[in-house]
């Protein structure tokens, strides 16, 4: 038996995806789940309805994830750039608690250096990281770290030389991670500028809410 709740979950995910459909073609895909889910949810197959629009959100979350992903620096000169790839925990891109990762991997062309551009959007590890690095004391206490600007941002640097290792953290509102790993290299510069390279203001645009 389909419980109230299930029943205003339903009119919840209609009233919300109604609003997604209007921005595309009405012969596109996500339109005619979303027009089928409300169909079936008029007609009080409840757990139909559901299904279908769950269908639909998933697929609008690839959508988000592929915009998300052209945020992505380019390579450096010298460099090779992988593909973007990406992970969900199912509602992460709609606002819900699941999570999302998304990375790229870099590689030095003539060299042994290595690079990984990562994004976590609302992923629990985002609230476990955001204390260390807004926090100017455990910053401090960090060996090979410091606190630098980047326009009005803050990054946190990590640099180990006796191991050729740099990281690049970034937390931009509270809920997205931005990081940059590398090894192999001959300086921090590298991975500081590739964070440099990244499209903030695209970021806060394809993530938000």
């Amino acid at each position: 038996m389909i419980r109230l709740d299930q029943k205003l979950g339903a009119a919840a995910l209609a009233s919300a995806l109604l609003f997604s459909a209007a921005a595309y073609a009405e012969d596109d895909e996500v339109v005619e789940q979303i027009n089928m889910g409300l169909e079936l949810y008029q007609e009080q197959e409840y757990g139909a309805a559901i299904t279908e629009l769950e269908f639909a959100m998933e697929d609008i979350r690839k959508q988000m994830s592929g915009l998300i992903a052209e945020t992505f620096p380019p390579a450096p000169a010298g460099w090779t750039a992988g593909e973007v790839e990406s992970s969900s925990g199912g509602a992460a891109l709609m606002g819900g608690g699941g999570g999302a990762t998304l990375k790229r991997d870099y590689s030095q062309d003539d060299g042994d250096g290595k690079l990984e551009a990562q994004l976590l959007v609302d992923n629990p590890m985002v609230q476990a990281m955001a204390g260390m690095l807004t926090n100017p004391a455990l910053i401090a206490a960090q060996p090979n770290t410091e606190r630098e600007r980047m326009g009005r941002e803050t990054v946190i640097v990590k640099w180990e030389p006796e191991k050729s290792r740099a990281e690049v953290s970034l937390m931009l509102d509270g809920r997205i991670l931005m990081q940059v790993k590398g090894s192999g290299l001959e300086s921090r510069d590298v991975a500081l500028d590739l964070m440099k390279a990244w499209d903030i203001d695209s970021v806060r645009e394809q993530t938000a809410r």
